[in-house]
């Protein structure tokens, strides 16, 4: 027997790194949008010039959730081939692009930095595409696995730099103040 492991071994290893992966980058994404209001639940935003064509609200944590798991199952494979050469750059490289990730919501939505947060998506985006990259020459599957997100990132950068186009004074653009009357 030549095997290191079994196929019922390595399933099983994948398996339990999957049970750690996957919900912890959930929550961490679960956490980066709770950190601020977003969307129509923030007031600033609903102040901004925004596409006429863009997803609706509720799209953004569906399309999210699933993007998630994608990346917790792809973050998985890579963790479970143990030996693989470029397996610590490449989860060092996914743990930049993740850090880089959660920064967005706080920095679009908290800090109303609109052109900043583009500047933000398109390093984003090359830190996922070299991620990608990364993951395949460990694991095809993995790569593959992450190709929604960097579609997903293409159509956030394409609304971040139209709202940044339609609103030049975005950060300067004060939300209006919360109201603690009572109206009977």
């Amino acid at each position: 027997m030549s095997e290191i492991a079994s196929k019922g071994q390595l399933r099983a290893g994948f398996l339990r790194w999957a049970v750690v992966t996957v919900p912890l980058i959930l929550l961490l994404g679960f956490l980066s949008g709770r950190m601020v209001p977003v969307g129509s639940e923030n007031r600033w935003y609903q102040l901004l010039t925004l596409p006429a064509v863009r997803p609706p609200d509720w799209a953004f944590g569906v399309v999210w959730t699933a993007l998630y798991i994608l990346m917790g199952v792809s973050l998985a494979m890579i963790l479970n081939a143990r030996g693989a050469r470029g397996r610590g750059s490449a989860i060092a490289i996914f743990a930049i692009q993740m850090v880089l990730n959660l920064a967005w919501t706080p920095l679009f939505f908290g800090a109303h930095q609109v052109s900043a947060a583009l500047i933000l998506l398109i390093v984003l985006f090359v830190a996922a595409l070299i991620t990608t990259v990364a993951f395949g020459r460990i694991r095809p599957l993995a790569a593959w696995l992450l190709v929604p997100y960097l579609a997903w990132l293409v159509i956030a950068t394409a609304l971040n730099w139209q709202i940044d186009r339609a609103n030049p004074d975005a950060e300067a653009l004060a939300s209006p103040p919360a109201s603690t009357q009572i109206d009977l």
